[in-house]
């Protein structure tokens, strides 16, 4: 049978009961809608090799489960961030950061660089910076290790110390061009 022609036979007879198990998932009918609609999508495009109803239904509910468990891994990761981002936005002085560290961490690499930053400028542990970046913290400590040898590179000895890095310089010297 062509996919079209299957295509067809699922969404006909089918989606009632795809539809009520997206819902029973999400806990939401426009949610569920949405869920079938994209499975059924992502099945038929990918044209899987489908013999027949029962197994192409087979397919599209794994496909919404797929979708509804991603969706909800999302969630999460955007709730951490929040999480993480509420308390520095409470501060309402924003930080004046040296001219030379903004520049030097403009040249590391985006995992690095993030690492780097949450560690060692947002006081994260390496297993706090690992969470919110979805990492092993042996993964977390190569970025810092690579990330914090470039910036020596380019600042100088940093000797580990978080007082060593550039952070942040007064209004002042900004103001006379420093």
């Amino acid at each position: 049978m062509a996919w079209e022609s299957m295509l067809t036979r699922v969404a006909a007879e089918r989606y009632p009961r795809l539809l009520a198990f997206a819902v029973l998932l999400s806990g939401s009918r426009a949610v569920g809608e949405d869920l079938v609609q994209e499975a059924l999508l992502a099945t038929f495009t990918a044209r899987a090799r489908l013999g027949s109803t029962d197994q192409a239904e087979a397919y599209v509910r794994r496909a919404i489960a797929s979708r509804y468990v991603d969706q909800a891994r999302r969630r999460t990761k955007e709730a951490e961030v929040v999480r993480l981002v509420a308390p520095l936005e409470r501060h309402t002085a924003e930080p004046v950061f040296a001219p030379e560290l903004r520049r030097a961490l403009a040249t590391l690499p985006p995992r690095e660089r993030a690492c780097v930053v949450l560690r060692h400028l947002e006081g994260l542990s390496t297993r706090e910076t690992a969470h919110a970046l979805d990492l092993s913290e042996g993964a977390v400590k190569r970025y810092l290790s690579d990330g914090l040898a470039r910036l020596a590179g380019l600042l100088g000895p940093l000797d580990g110390a978080d007082e060593q890095i550039p952070v942040e310089v007064s209004r002042k010297e900004v103001r006379r061009g420093r």
